[in-house]
């Protein structure tokens, strides 16, 4: 029987007039990247999509088409122009999908933090109704007003804030926007309005998240520069995970606690697990000694595809009351080390297009009185992953960083003496979500473990 066709139609015809910049929003560069670029990366990688149709102006096409081709995405099909309004440029897109019983979403390119279990939402609800829409819940009071008056207050209970994607069943959406073209009438203003007029199905709604924001003013860019810097996703964003079996991992930290787990978990799936710590000869302060190692598995193995750092120390004190030398210790460990593994490995990784997994934690996000050089070090571990991120990202080599919650490992104990298991995460949780994380597709991001994922 043949296969379903699942489609998103990219709409990036839009010209920016609200930004009063020259060059449309689209292209515009956030954490590095132009935002079509970010919300291209997030589409092309879900398993589910089958064909990306990108839908835009004529009068830029040559910069979707240096976006392009500077990429490698894959499903992107099909580059249409647009019309002089949104709903032209909705039925540029549907009208190029063929097939009748194609399932279709349609996406504002200036969404970029859109995710994965977004797009399996949708996918999943058009199996059941012919349109589906996504929003959050209206958190602001919202007035009716005539001639700066308000003359109406609605129940925020039933008001919703409208996100996109938006999907449709094929023939459906066909219809509405043929519909559409001979109606004098119609002042929608998306595509779902459209499903809602002419009483062609209902309109289901599933969850959207705060994050998925649209960049529309200025204020937009430097609010969405901050989301990517703190940005996470959890383990269940790991959907294009590939299979573990004859990976060849080399793991940094691997004697006790989460590395050892890591290690055990990888055996059990089939991998190829090689462990490195001091135990063994291989201090991840010294630069040579961690190039001398992935050297010498290389030379064994013939390749490398992974690559996990967990090692780390744990220190508390005030810093005046703490010696500089041990303070120098735990961020050679928790900080440097991190550099020197990602450093000695980069060759290997370029050439099998592998990945990389360090560690960070929940104190990265603020500062902590006692544990000052420890968060520090794990906020400069997000910082390098994310810079990293940007600069492999052409090499196909990926790094996200693992900040699970407290853990139940011998440094807890060590420093925090006996503490009720129920409260902590195991080592093995962590140890699968960081193999999970390995052998996912994303980059650059803050994979956040916790006891109730």
């Amino acid at each position: 029987m043949r296969k379903q066709k699942r489609y998103c139609i990219l709409l990036a015809a839009g010209s920016g007039n609200r930004m009063k910049f020259t060059t449309p929003k689209q292209f515009l560069k956030i954490a590095g990247r132009t935002v079509i670029e970010h919300t291209l990366d997030a589409i092309d990688s879900h398993p589910d999509v089958d064909e990306i149709f990108i839908v835009i102006d004529s009068k830029y096409r040559s910069h979707l088409e240096e976006v392009l081709l500077r990429n490698s995405y894959v499903k992107v099909t099909k580059v249409l122009n647009g019309g002089a309004s949104r709903r032209e440029s909705s039925a540029s897109g549907i009208f190029a999908v063929e097939e009748d019983d194609a399932l279709i979403l349609l996406h504002d390119a200036v969404r970029p933090f859109l995710n994965h279990k977004i797009i399996s939402d949708c996918y999943e609800s058009l199996k059941h109704h012919v349109s589906v829409d996504v929003a959050i819940p209206a958190v602001d009071t919202i007035i009716q007003t005539e001639d700066d008056r308000i003359v109406d207050i609605p129940s925020r209970a039933a008001l919703r804030r409208g996100q996109t994607p938006q999907g449709f069943q094929a023939k459906a959406i066909r219809e509405a926007h043929q519909r559409a073209m001979d109606d004098p009438d119609v002042k929608v203003t998306d595509d779902c309005g459209l499903i809602l007029r002419y009483g062609l199905g209902d309109v289901h709604v599933v969850p959207g998240e705060e994050s998925n924001i649209k960049i529309t003013y200025p204020e937009d860019l430097f609010l969405a520069d901050k989301i990517f810097q703190i940005k996470t996703v959890t383990p269940d964003h790991a959907l294009t995970r590939n299979p573990l079996e004859n990976k060849v991992v080399a793991v940094f930290g691997a004697s006790r606690g989460i590395g050892e787990s890591i290690m055990d978990l990888g055996q059990e799936n089939g991998a190829d697990m090689h462990g490195f710590s001091r135990r063994n000869g291989v201090d991840i302060r010294d630069f040579g000694a961690v190039s001398d190692a992935l050297a010498e598995l290389h030379a064994k193995t013939g390749r490398i595809d992974g690559i996990i750092n967990s090692a780390a120390i744990l220190r508390s004190g005030t810093l005046l009351s703490r010696d500089i030398e041990d303070i120098e210790r735990e961020i050679a460990i928790n900080y440097t080390g991190s550099i020197n593994v990602v450093k000695a490995a980069l060759p290997y990784l370029k050439e099998s297009r592998g990945s990389i997994a360090l560690f960070t934690s929940s104190s990265y996000t603020r500062g902590r009185a006692l544990f000052s050089i420890y968060s520090s070090t794990k906020a400069a571990v997000v910082n390098l992953v994310q810079g990293i991120a940007e600069e492999l990202h052409q090499n196909k080599v990926r790094i996200n960083a693992i900040n699970p919650e407290r853990t139940n490992t011998p440094m807890r104990r060590e420093n925090f003496g006996v503490e009720p298991e129920n409260t902590l995460l195991t080592a093995e949780k962590v140890a699968q979500a960081t193999l999970d994380t390995l052998m996912a597709e994303f980059s650059g991001m803050v994979v956040d473990v916790r006891r109730d994922t």
